[in-house]
């Protein structure tokens, strides 16, 4: 029996599945771009002030979204925050988060493009990220589990923990 042949078109972008738990969270305006530019900080003036001056805390809320609920929002913006203090290279921590959420929404663009954004407009970058996180559904400073949440009605939990049974000899 023949082997059936998948055709992929050319110039497709790859894109990485979301596990079974992911909200899947609204469309990207157009496939392999941003949302929003990278200087449109305007359009929320709240977060860009707040990006300005505590920048941790919008990368620990992206972070966290990103992540998928596997790193907390304190925990990441704490760490990010001590690698700034240490060394100043917060920029690179947070680079490599920006490559995570091209990939996972098949944003094109390479790396360097990524490290560059990040040394020379390193609060435009974060806000980017953020307002690309909003425009595709989420309410990022609820955080991974608060948008689980919202996505499942306000019902709690997605799952319902497992029970052990009963006991037994």
């Amino acid at each position: 029996m023949d082997k059936p042949s998948i055709a992929v078109p050319v110039g497709t972008p790859a894109y990485v599945p979301l596990p079974e738990h992911a909200p899947l969270m609204g469309a990207p305006s157009q496939v392999g771009q941003w949302s929003t530019g990278l200087f449109d900080c305007t359009s929320d003036v709240s977060q860009c002030c707040l990006t300005a001056w505590c920048p941790c805390f919008t990368f620990g809320q992206n972070a966290e979204i990103i992540d998928r609920g596997a790193s907390s929002c304190g925990v990441s913006g704490a760490l990010y925050s001590l690698i700034g203090m240490l060394s100043g290279f917060h920029f690179l921590y947070a680079c490599a988060y920006r490559s995570k959420l091209k990939r996972q929404y098949g944003i094109l663009g390479s790396p360097l493009e990524d490290l560059c954004t990040h040394i020379w407009c390193h609060p435009c970058a974060l806000c980017q990220e953020h307002r690309e996180l909003e425009h595709r559904g989420y309410d990022v400073p609820l955080g991974w589990y608060g948008n689980l949440e919202k996505q499942n009605g306000g019902m709690g939990m997605a799952n319902p923990p497992m029970v052990p049974g009963g006991m037994s000899r």
